[in-house]
């Protein structure tokens, strides 16, 4: 942990120096690929190679050095060297970067900047025509020490130009100035990665809005089992759209709330001061680039208040379906309890029934015993009267027989 503190430490620069700082998308490249195609590097011009698992690397040369770091989803490679006189941004230089040469780009480059820092008594006359007027900005930092211009454009090589004028600083001051604008420049760009982002999201949200309202107001007049779960499964559909979508670019959306905090922060520790009549570049990013973050969170939150939204409807619908399912299985159970009483009816009358059948049986039974009873002349009266005395009480008998079945079978 004590080591991270000091992973990426400021260097010492002096006056005059040129930096090119690329960076290089590569989420989609494994950082030991990348590491690897450094270190072959190194090896081949008798630079130190990079340790493995490092994020950060810097190779040293008598007059020039190689400063390489590997972010989340960046990797930055800045090379600074002597600069000539003349011109603060003649090209070409004494000599030119490996990068995307010897070195291969490790991925789409993103951002390219050519840093410039000179001298205040070598600053040729009529410095300001290398910038756009339009958007240049100027301050003065460190106490009014040195000056920092840009125009955040484009050069006809694809170099963000920044120029960085000596009045007085400090090797040290000098280096971490540098590694800040370079810093502030690098998350300006990647921050904006956010905005096609958010205008890709703006019809889709929109559209998923307005199919909302639609299902809100049909929601007034449906009624019925069938209509409202139609209804719920336009709002599922239209949830698992939403969040199909906000998987694609949550993250996105994060990464460009981060870089522009950093954007921030580096501008605050920078603190500018004015110079003469030209705008800072704070108040630059606020009229240009704060607009664009804003637009970013507030598709962020559009997001995220349409996903409660649609989960507040597909609440409510899903309980007037629980309810209309509840009105169809009480139905039901009534319908199962009519059957039931009835059964409950027929089988008491198949009961009485049966007593009766079985009683007859066993009647008939005894009228046989009695009549070989009376032609054996074991018995001294009639079969006829015998059967009549004995009826009540097999009537009764198998009535307790029968009851007894039945007080069985309740107890299984």
């Amino acid at each position: 942990m004590l080591d991270e503190l000091h992973a990426r430490p400021f260097q010492l620069v002096d006056a005059p120096r040129r930096v090119l700082h690329h960076a290089f998308s590569t989420a989609e490249r494994p950082a030991a690929d990348e590491r690897a195609a450094l270190a072959r590097w190194c090896e081949a011009t008798g630079a130190t190679r990079p340790e493995d698992g490092a994020n950060f690397h810097r190779a040293a040369f008598p007059t020039s050095h190689l400063r390489w770091e590997r972010h989340s989803e960046f990797s930055t490679y800045g090379w600074d060297v002597p600069a000539p006189g003349g011109e603060p941004f003649h090209w070409p230089l004494p000599e030119p970067t490996p990068v995307g040469v010897s070195i291969e780009a490790p991925g789409p480059l993103l951002v390219a900047i050519d840093l410039a820092l000179v001298r205040a008594a070598d600053l040729p006359p009529g410095w300001h025509d290398l910038f756009d007027p339009a958007s240049l900005c100027i301050s003065a930092v460190k106490d009014e020490t040195a000056l920092i211009a840009t125009d955040f454009r484009q050069d006809a090589r694809g170099f963000t130009r920044i120029l960085v004028v000596d009045r007085g600083l400090a090797p040290a001051a000098a280096g971490a100035l540098i590694q800040r604008l370079l810093e502030v420049e690098t998350y300006r760009c990647f921050a904006l990665l956010g905005l096609p982002e958010a205008q890709r999201m703006a019809p889709v949200i929109g559209r998923i809005e307005r199919e909302l309202v639609a299902v809100a107001q049909r929601m007034k007049t449906a009624s019925g089992l069938e209509s409202n779960a139609a209804l719920l499964d336009t709002l599922v559909a239209q949830a698992a759209e939403l969040e199909a979508e906000a998987a694609l670019s949550s993250f996105r959306f994060g990464a460009t709330r981060a870089y522009e905090a950093l954007v921030r922060s580096r501008l605050a520790v920078i603190g500018e001061v004015p110079f003469e009549a030209h705008s800072t570049w704070v108040a630059f990013l606020d009229r240009r680039f704060a607009p664009a973050m804003r637009t970013c969170q507030t598709m962020a939150d559009r997001q995220a208040e349409l996903s409660q939204k649609l989960t507040r409807a597909a609440n409510l619908l899903r309980t007037r379906v629980d309810i209309a399912l509840e009105e169809q299985n009480r139905t039901l159970l009534q319908t199962m309890s009519d059957r039931a009483r009835l059964q409950l009816r027929l089988q008491q009358t198949v009961e009485g029934l049966s007593i009766a059948a079985v009683s007859y049986y066993v009647l008939g039974l005894l009228g046989y015993l009695f009549k070989g009873g009376k032609d054996a002349g074991v018995l001294p009266f009639e079969p006829t009267v015998a059967t009549a005395a004995v009826l009540p009480f097999v009537v009764i008998a198998m009535a307790m027989v029968v009851r007894r079945i039945r007080r069985s079978h309740g107890e299984h």
